[in-house]
């Protein structure tokens, strides 16, 4: 080894390679440092001749209040950059996605749109996902009465969506086919969130600060008391697969049919006690943006949802939504079919992701070695951020049909005939009932106070409700 003096600086010189390779390593180190800046998109870079300076942007905060009372007041606020990426990976290819971020409230109108984005994982065939891909989203727009404007269009959409989903369900058992499929729909409006779900493909958001809230609940047997406790008092039987010998193993299920979940569209062999009636929770978010992660249960199954949060931090959505699929992959290996959606809601005066950059280290270590990030602790996630960060505007999850409609859905048309608050149907009056009748002479009769349903989606209801449990069918 020889040294050689500067008076700038001092340089070791080996007489080995291996100094040769440090150096290249530490070159691709600030290569890559030079790419996720850039890209990541929320940093800016100042650069002199034998230095580059990084600082960090910080965007003019609004507090939540003033922005609802802008609102109120009829005040012009602007909406959010929506940006979003895709990735997946196929086992069974049953799994499958939309998004659409140019929908209109109001033909024509580019001050109406929104956007939507979706996860549609079937089971025992794609029918049933593909059938909901092709009709969901028409469905829950023609459940919302014309001419409302968009605080009103945002209200009426936790109720659309269960009519929706609903109308779906129906329209695809009368085809007759007997696949399933778990639906996660995400509808975005300006800084306005609204989840609606069934079965165990989940949302979570990642809010400025890295708090990572769920907006979603999975209707897995295993793990959800309540939706095992309404499939037993509907006359389902949940128990585990019994193999020779009595044992009992994997996961419990629904029977007849063996189904793990409680709620899906579709999977009409299984009974009526598996419902489509979604979860819907509608949050806002504060100026400052945040960022939805979308996945199948391909993704949650590998990864707990801070750590699908923390790993791609600081990524644009389409690198982020691939890292999550690649985490995923090597933590668990391709064991069912896989794919995320991350979409970044982003304030229009700030040019950078609302997440939070998760540390260097990790990103450098991924990236150069390929090796597994660190598994995150999981901690609870049901909670949102307080108030001034998210807001919650709505939550509901029952499986009552006449509780999620409510009493306040306009029924009547113009011409005098009632319409089916599910599948928008015209009837006489003569021809339906109030979703809210029950026996004549019961006290919470209210035969003459809307919305109506038709004689198939009442049907429908009291099946769903265990109130005319299906016929076992008989062998010839």
């Amino acid at each position: 080894m020889s040294r050689s003096w500067d008076s700038r600086y001092f340089v070791e010189v080996h007489n080995s390679s291996h100094d040769e390779f440090r150096f290249r390593i530490l070159k691709m180190m600030r290569c890559i440092v030079g790419f996720v800046i850039r890209f990541s998109g929320n940093v800016e870079i100042e650069r002199t001749m034998n230095e580059t300076k990084v600082t960090t942007m910080k965007p003019h905060l609004v507090p939540l209040a003033t922005l609802i009372g802008r609102e109120l007041r009829g005040e012009k606020v602007e909406k959010p950059l929506v940006r979003y990426g895709h990735a997946g990976l196929a086992k069974k290819g049953e799994d499958y996605f939309l998004i659409k971020p140019d929908c209109q409230r109001i033909a024509g109108d580019p001050a109406s749109t929104f956007s939507v984005f979706a996860i549609f994982d079937g089971h025992n065939g794609v029918s049933a996902a593909v059938f909901s891909k092709e009709n969901l989203l028409n469905n829950v727009m023609s459940a919302i009465p014309q001419g409302l404007g968009r605080e009103e269009w945002i209200q009426a959409l936790p109720k659309a969506l269960v009519a929706g989903f609903v109308k779906t369900d129906i329209d695809f058992q009368r085809k007759g086919e007997t696949s399933g499929t778990t639906v996660t729909f995400v509808i975005v409006d300006g800084f306005t969130v609204t989840v609606a779900s069934v079965g165990d493909s989940r949302c979570i958001l990642d809010s400025q600060g890295g708090v990572v809230s769920l907006l979603t609940v999975d209707h897995r047997l295993e793990e959800n008391v309540e939706e095992r406790e309404r499939v037993t008092a509907s006359g389902g039987e949940v128990g585990r697969l019994n193999v020779c010998g009595g044992a009992e193993v994997g996961p419990l299920r629904c029977w007849p049919g063996g189904l793990c979940l409680s709620r899906s569209i579709g999977d009409m062999d299984v009974g009526e006690f598996i419902v489509p009636i979604p979860h819907v929770k509608q949050v806002k978010l504060s100026n400052t943006g945040g960022r939805l992660i979308i996945a199948s249960d391909g993704i949650w199954d590998a990864l707990s949802s801070e750590t699908a949060a923390q790993s791609c931090r600081g990524l644009p959505a389409e690198l982020a939504a691939k890292l999550v699929v690649k985490d995923a992959l090597r933590s668990r290996g391709l064991k069912d079919d896989t794919t995320c959606i991350v979409v970044d809601i982003i304030p229009p005066d700030q040019c950078g992701l609302p997440s939070t950059p998760r540390k260097k280290q990790s990103v450098l270590r991924f990236l150069i070695f390929g090796r597994r990030l660190p598994s995150f602790g999981s901690k609870p996630v049901n909670k949102l951020p307080s108030v001034g960060a998210v807001e919650e505007l709505f939550e509901e999850g029952s499986a009552m049909l006449a509780e999620r409609l409510g009493l306040d859905v306009p029924s009547k048309t113009t011409s005098g005939l009632v319409k089916c608050a599910v599948c928008q149907a015209d009837q006489t009056p003569n021809d339906c009932l109030a979703v809210n009748s029950g026996p004549f002479f019961s006290p919470s009769t209210k035969p003459w106070e809307g919305p109506y349903l038709c004689a198939d989606c009442r049907v429908k209801k009291e099946a769903m409700e265990g109130k005319r449990p299906r016929q076992p069918k008989t062998s010839t």
